[in-house]
Parts: C-alpha cells; sequence; structure tokens
C-alpha cells in the first residue's frame, strides 16, 4: 500500500514538473499555438512526464532514499550543536546574498547568476564561519562559566587528593590519642571505620579478660567521642573481605581500595604497609616528632627510678615517657640528679638519650 502511494506522489510529482516545462515553453514563445491547443499541450507534457516519472517510480525511489541516507549520515558526524549553528549561519547567509543581489534583480539573466552565485557563496561561508568560530561567538559568561568550572573541577580533584580518607585500625582506636589529636585540627579529611575493625572491638570488648575487655570498651568510648565531635567527619565502611583474611590484611586492602592513609600506632603494621606501597600514618612518629629536641652537651633534672641493662646504669623519663640512659646512675637510684646528655637515638619505636651523671640534686632519704 505505501509503495503504491509513493509511486503516486512520485507520477504527481513528474505531471507537475511537465506542466511547469510547458507553461516555461509558452512563456518563451516556442509554443505558437492558439490559446486552447497551448493548453492541451502543456497538459500533453505534464501527463507525458507524469508517465515516465511512474515507470520509473521504483529507481526514482532507491536513488532518492540512498541520497536522503547518505545526507542522513553526513548529518549524524555534527553535534546538535553544530546543526543549530549551521542553521543560524545558513539563515545570516542568505540575508546577506538577498541584500547584494538585490541592486542586480532588475539586469535580465545578470541578476538571476548574480542572485545564484550569491546565494550558495553565502549561505555556503555562513555555515562554515558559524560552525567553525561557534566556541567564539557564543556569549562571555558562558565561557567565563565554562573556566569557572574547570578550575573548580581541578581544585576539587586537588583537593579530594589532598585530604585523602584515613582509615583506622584496632590499635590506634583503644589507644585513645587519635580523639585528641583530632580535637587539635591537624589531621583533615574523613576518618574511615571499616566494619571488620568494629567487629574486632567489640570481641575485646566482650572477652573474658579484664584487661582485654576494658582495652575494647576504651575503643567503643573513643569511636562515640569521635562520632560526637562536630568537627570531625566519620564513615563507617561497610565492605569486608571475608572472616579467613587478617584484619591487618584487609586494612591495607581497604587504603589501596580507597587511595586512603591507614592510621595506626602498629610499628609491624607500618612496616608492612610500607612494603606494600600503602601511606601509614603513626601515631607514636607523631609524638617523636613533636618531643623536645635534646642536643648533646645539654643538662637536664631527671629522677633516676631503676637500674638498667648494662651494669652501673640507671633509667629514667622525661614527662613525655622519652627513657634516658644515665651512665653510673644505678648508685644514684630514686635521687633527682643533673645529667648531661652524650647521645640521642631516635628510631620508630622511639627516642632514646644517652646522659652521664653530673652531680646529685636531691639525696633520696
Amino acid at each position: 500500500m505505501i509503495d503504491k502511494i509513493i509511486k503516486a506522489v512520485i507520477a504527481v510529482v513528474g505531471a507537475s514538473f511537465g506542466a511547469f516545462v510547458g507553461l516555461l515553453l509558452n512563456q518563451n514563445g516556442l509554443l505558437n499555438f492558439t490559446s486552447l491547443q497551448n493548453v492541451l499541450i502543456i497538459l500533453g507534457i505534464s501527463i507525458a512526464f507524469g508517465i515516465i516519472f511512474f515507470l520509473f517510480s521504483s529507481k526514482i525511489k532507491k536513488v532518492g532514499l540512498s541520497i536522503v541516507g547518505a545526507f542522513e549520515r553526513e548529518l549524524l558526524k555534527f553535534s546538535i550543536m553544530d546543526i543549530i549553528w549551521g542553521a543560524i549561519g545558513l539563515i545570516v547567509g542568505f540575508i546577506i546574498a538577498a541584500l547584494i543581489s538585490q541592486p542586480f534583480s532588475d539586469i535580465k539573466y545578470v541578476g538571476t547568476i548574480v542572485s545564484i552565485l550569491s546565494y550558495l557563496m553565502f549561505g555556503y561561508l555562513g555555515i562554515k564561519i558559524s560552525t567553525g568560530k561557534k566556541d567564539d561567538m557564543l556569549w562571555p559568561q558562558i565561557n567565563l562559566k565554562k573556566a569557572a568550572a574547570a578550575v573548580k573541577k581541578q581544585d576539587k580533584g586537588s583537593k579530594k587528593e589532598m585530604l585523602s580518607p584515613k582509615i583506622l585500625d584496632t590499635s590506634v582506636i583503644i589507644d585513645g590519642r587519635i580523639s585528641d589529636i583530632c580535637k587539635t585540627g591537624f589531621v583533615e579529611g574523613t576518618l574511615v571505620i571499616p566494619e571488620f575493625v568494629l567487629k574486632e572491638l567489640r570481641h575485646i570488648a566482650d572477652s573474658s579478660d579484664s584487661l582485654k575487655r576494658n582495652r575494647g570498651r576504651r575503643g567503643l568510648d573513643i569511636l562515640n567521642i569521635l562520632q560526637k565531635d562536630d568537627d570531625v567527619h566519620v564513615v563507617i565502611e561497610s565492605k569486608d573481605y571475608g572472616d579467613n583474611i587478617e584484619v591487618d590484611v584487609k586494612l591495607l586492602k581497604l587504603a589501596k581500595e580507597l587511595g586512603g592513609k591507614v592510621l595506626t600506632n602498629d610499628f609491624n603494621l607500618n612496616k608492612v604497609a610500607e612494603f606494600q606501597g600503602v601511606e601509614v600514618l603513626n601515631i607514636n612518629e607523631l609524638a617523636n616528632a613533636v618531643k623536645p629536641v635534646v642536643l648533646p652537651g645539654e643538662e637536664m633534672n631527671v629522677m633516676v627510678v631503676k637500674d638498667g641493662k648494662e651494669s652501673g646504669q640507671g633509667l629514667a623519663y622525661l614527662d613525655d615517657g622519652t627513657m634516658i640512659v644515665v651512665e653510673g646512675g644505678k648508685k644514684c637510684i630514686g635521687d633527682s640528679v643533673v645529667v648531661t646528655v652524650t647521645s640521642v637515638l631516635q628510631t620508630a619505636a622511639g627516642r632514646m638519650i644517652f646522659a652521664k651523671l653530673k652531680n646529685v640534686i636531691n639525696k633520696a632519704v
């Protein structure tokens, strides 16, 4: 049915084209007959073209569909914005062509040629220029918005990279110092608490050993303090890797996936993470870094509290827990003494100060 309708339309188009040809011949004086004869001739030409177009309708349809398909394929190569700007450029080009060809419209033949050439040339230029320079023709505020969006995106990416998530392990939660550090504002970004760490904390808190039970409950209390702190963003991560994998291994896997850093005070975990290329923030290293700097030759007042490993050594401690090995200090256990620093040993596990006895300040009774 549709095929017959298409053939009928093609025949009507052919007949219309034939009538146009007949009228054109009549206007040019090529039909020197009576009016009735001229009408019959025009009608005959129209019918003849209609029959010809009908007979070749299948081929005309095929050629037409191929042309439409080629045009559609070419059109699909362009974006919607290109098509819109191309249409605007074509309209502007036609307007310019109409203005230029207007003075030549009264000149026979020349006006028609100039008009056709103007429409072709300026229509093409309008499409070409509008699609090629569409970015330059956009409003300045749109360009500014794009630039601002690009800068914002870059800043957001940089900020996200800088403030990577901090994944807390069990030891650092039980330690408790993380809460005080967060209050100072030195730890930025999101604190991630994995559910498998919470599970381990609950298991420790339910232990029959009173020491472990107290440690587990302390860890849970620290988490509650962190969650109630408005300045700290805490997120519970539900991802797990199975019960047959150790918690430390899970932490390192999670840190790799999230692109974060492990927050711990476990020396062994620190070493394993360093080997696997995972960044670690060790609370103990932070504590050592903020301890007062002691240089060889300095004097300090300390109290010797017990004997050391080597013969004659005594041990004293600073307020921050730094151990001082006093040569010849065993005889002064329980006494406040003045010592002179001889050397300082800094390790990942802590800082150790070696000193020699200068004099006794206060002899124990």
